[in-house]
């Protein structure tokens, strides 16, 4: 048993602070829970004011990685974010034989399979609860209670910013940069929201679940990513008409020996338990073959919660310490091909502009009929008495991707059709 475990932090921003907090607020609880003493010895951080903002000793700061890490140190706590240099400090901790926890899903996404292995080769582990859903308990679930099961299909709303955004859209009528602003405002999303917007930290989530669900590496180039900033007011209320609430849906799905991962603004039924998750929440839903759907439900950022998820990971690691036991290495079982979007099977959501004339529903019903995509539904809506235009909302039957992209490029070459305004998958 060792006479302490020693813990070095990297990084003492917003999730940082609340982790130094707890580590030292805390200490003599947690080192009950883990038989031994638990101790903060080092923080790599550049500015000294966090120091005195997150109430930890200035001595503890240091600027230089190498002395961060140098000396007695048995679990790392990875908090910088962004791949370089975080990736170097996991890679070359793991290799000296130290536990690391970390939240930064950019780097799980992109190395994870590399970096579990390099774990697992020397005699530890990597644990990565907060990198997806904060504070939701989803990674050891899917490593764990779940493991019994053949999961077949993910679905997930994992990026509170958005969910946010779009809830903001859906419940006050607000545009996507009245929505947008509000977030910002309201500390949701950064000055630069494109990470969030356009789906990439959806993308590195959705990567690192599909790889613990079907036990297969998903690279993030195997994602299919698509944002919200094309979305408008009007395409949630004519949703909502058909029974319908639009979500960024990160979906992954396995059949047989493939397995489909996307991101993008999707139709959910309004019935479904993922269509009532709103403000800034992250919820996940699994399907297994034994337990069927089970949904995790959370606060998806933020200090508390993330600190939650990072300390679980530290607790963990510190009790296999003091117990002396050896991790039970991740194992990929599979090794599962990709299918293309192109290939995807599901009802779609069309929104047209068109010229406010007769003739005009029968050169499109020709270009769906001319690729096979049955129309469910077709709705005028709003006409511009001024521009002569009006607008359609069609609803298809199932149909595949390619023919439905093929139908839309047809469609865009007629006269009549001022432009495709929207487009949206269905799910569910």
């Amino acid at each position: 048993m060792p006479a302490r475990v020693n813990v070095v932090l990297l990084g003492l921003g917003v999730i940082g602070s609340g982790v130094a907090r707890a580590l030292q607020g805390r200490a003599e609880i947690y080192s009950q829970r883990i038989g031994a003493p638990l101790l903060l010895r080092r923080i790599l951080e550049r500015r000294l004011d966090r120091a005195q903002a997150a109430g930890v000793d200035p001595a503890l700061l240091t600027a230089d990685a190498k002395e961060a890490l140098s000396g007695d140190v048995d679990i790392v706590i990875e908090l910088l974010g962004g791949e370089h240099p975080a990736y170097d400090l996991i890679k070359d901790s793991l290799t000296q034989g130290r536990y690391v926890v970390t939240a930064n899903k950019e780097v799980m996404a992109k190395h994870g399979p590399e970096l579990l292995a390099l774990a697992a080769k020397n005699g530890v582990d990597i644990l990565y609860e907060a990198s997806v859903g904060g504070g939701i308990p989803i990674i050891s679930p899917l490593k764990r209670d779940l493991c019994a099961n053949e999961i077949s299909s993910v679905r997930a709303i994992i990026n509170g910013t958005t969910n946010y955004i779009l809830t903001r859209m859906s419940r006050d009528g607000l545009d996507f940069d009245a929505a947008l602003a509000q977030a910002q405002d309201l500390g949701y999303a950064e000055a630069d929201p494109t990470n969030d917007i356009d789906g990439h930290d959806a993308a590195y989530k959705v990567a690192i679940l599909a790889s613990l669900a079907f036990r297969t590496p998903v690279r993030i180039e195997d994602v299919h990513r698509e944002g919200i900033r094309g979305l408008a007011a009007r395409d949630f209320r004519y949703a909502r008409e058909l029974g319908y609430a639009i979500k960024l849906l990160a979906v992954a799905r396995r059949e047989d020996s493939s397995v489909q991962v996307r991101v993008h603004a999707t139709l959910v039924p309004e019935d479904e338990l993922l269509a009532k998750v709103d403000g800034a929440l992250n919820a996940v839903e699994i399907e297994g073959d034994l337990t069927g759907k089970v949904l995790f439900q959370g606060a998806g950022a933020g200090s508390l919660p993330t600190s939650s998820a990072i300390m679980a990971d530290v607790l963990d690691a510190a009790r296999a310490l003091v117990l002396g036991t050896r991790p039970f290495p991740w194992r990929y079982t599979a090794d599962l091909a990709v299918t293309p979007l192109a290939q995807l099977v599901t009802r779609y959501y069309i929104r047209l502009e068109v010229a406010d004339q007769p003739g005009v529903l029968a050169g499109i019903a020709r270009a769906f009929g001319d690729h096979q995509v049955s129309i469910a539904t077709v709705i005028q809506k709003e006409t511009d008495e001024a521009a002569q235009t009006a607008e359609l909302v069609i609803m298809t039957h199932q149909a595949q991707e390619e023919a439905v992209q093929a139908t839309l490029a047809q469609v865009r070459e007629l006269p009549q059709v001022v432009s495709v305004v929207n487009f949206l998958r269905v799910d569910g």
